[in-house]
Formats: structure tokens, sequence, C-alpha cells
């Protein structure tokens, strides 16, 4: 029989994110997490979304991101715009990465959409994925679908998501995610691996 070698994956956890969820006990919920995973020897791996200068990966068609081709930076931008944008989508420095750990930028709403993710995922040996991220009704469950369609084993922390909507969070969290995943809470899971 293998063990099964987990990965904790921290998604959109980012300034601006964080910004529009205000939940003042999530990030010390999620830095639980964060830290019972390295105690435990389990890799935390960060996905973060972001796109180059200009937008080039953006579709004016795309409903979630075409709105930054209207919104982007007029041509000539100074560098303390640019220094700005920077800051908002760095991850929270709450949770920020140690030296060493993985940051793949994604470029739609999964964590493998436009990433090397599942690359990243095969080369370290990781088959099942540990999913805590903003917003469960996003890059969670987009991220779950597409790791189940290439056989993750996975988990949930209910409480390591966060949504704007609890009763979308209730819902996903205690019906649709269970039928593909284990879902547990932070603090039950942090005392398996430590």
């Amino acid at each position: 029989m293998t063990v099964a070698q987990h990965a904790l994956l921290v998604m959109d956890v980012q300034r601006a994110v964080v910004d529009r969820y205000p939940d003042p006990a999530y990030l010390p919920r999620l830095r639980e997490a964060v830290d019972a995973a390295r105690a435990g020897g389990v890799p935390v791996i960060h996905a973060v979304v972001g796109f180059r200068p200009g937008y080039p990966e953006v579709s004016a068609r795309n409903r979630m991101f075409g709105g930054l081709l209207r919104a982007g930076a007029p041509a000539g931008a100074d560098a303390t715009a640019t220094a700005a944008a920077e800051r908002a989508t760095a991850i929270h420095p709450d949770i920020a990465p140690e030296p060493g750990e993985t940051v793949v930028t994604k470029r739609r709403v999964s964590a493998f959409a436009g990433s090397d993710l599942d690359m990243v995922l095969r080369a370290g040996g990781i088959d099942h994925l540990v999913l805590t991220g903003i917003a469960t009704s996003g890059v969670v469950l987009s991220t779950l679908r597409q790791a189940a369609d290439l056989d993750f084993g996975l988990t949930v922390l209910s409480d390591g998501c966060l949504d704007a909507d609890p009763e979308v969070h209730r819902v996903l969290t205690e019906k649709v995610f269970p039928q593909q995943a284990e879902v547990t809470t932070v603090a039950d899971w942090a005392a398996k691996i430590r």
C-alpha cells in the first residue's frame, strides 16, 4: 500500500481579494493550517491569480476578468501605480510563503488554469490536495472539480475557505464537496498531521 503525498493549497489569498471578504477570524484560522502543514512536513503551495502587463491573457468576452481590460492602467502609467497594483495582488503577509515554497500563477479561476500547478504536483509526487482559499464558490470549487478529474485525492478545509455568501459556502461544503472530497475543519486536520 502506498501512502498519499499531501500538499496544502492556499489559493487567492492576495491582499486585494482578502480586502473584499472582511472576516477577522479567517486569516488566523488559515495561518493555523499553514503552520500545521509546515510543522507536519506537508508542502504548502500558494496559487495566485495574475496577468502580464496589458493583460494579453484576458479576453474581453470573459465576464470575470474582461473588466481588467476596461479598467487597466493608462498607457505610460507611472511606477507608483505599478507598485500599488503589485501590492494589491501580493499574497497577504499573514500567510506569506516561506523561502522554498512554491507559488504558481494562474490565469483564470481554477488553480490549474494557465498555471504549471499540475506539473509541480506530479514532479513532487503529490497525489492528494488539501484545499483552502477565497472564494469557496470560485477558486475552491473550480480547483476541486479539475483536481478530481485529474484523479487527485482531495480534502477541503471548510473553515479554511471563505465566500461572500454564507449560504453558498454552506451548500458547497456540506452537500457538493463531500461527493468528491473529504471535508473537515482546520483544527481537525491540523490535529491529524502534527
